[in-house]
């Protein structure tokens, strides 16, 4: 992970990707989504009990940064 000051900059970065643009978030939402009770709980007693809950939540706020940030689906095995 990078953080840059501004968009500007990552845009003049010489590692920037043309076509990464979605990828690009202001840090107050990674604050916000490195935040959530998947992170902030780990050492609540129960914190494993309710891990999936947890995790649902974060794949949830992941989601919510658009689709560069979402999860790729899981390929089933055959």
């Amino acid at each position: 992970m990078n953080l840059f000051r501004s968009e500007e900059h990552v845009r003049n970065w010489p590692g920037f990707a043309p076509g990464t643009e979605q990828g690009l978030i202001p840090l107050q939402r990674l604050v916000k989504l490195f935040s959530g009770n998947f992170f902030s709980k780990r050492l609540e007693p129960d914190y494993v009990s309710k891990s999936a809950q947890y995790v649902q939540e974060f794949l949830s706020a992941l989601a919510e940064n658009g689709p560069f940030w979402a999860p790729a689906p899981q390929a089933r095995a055959a």
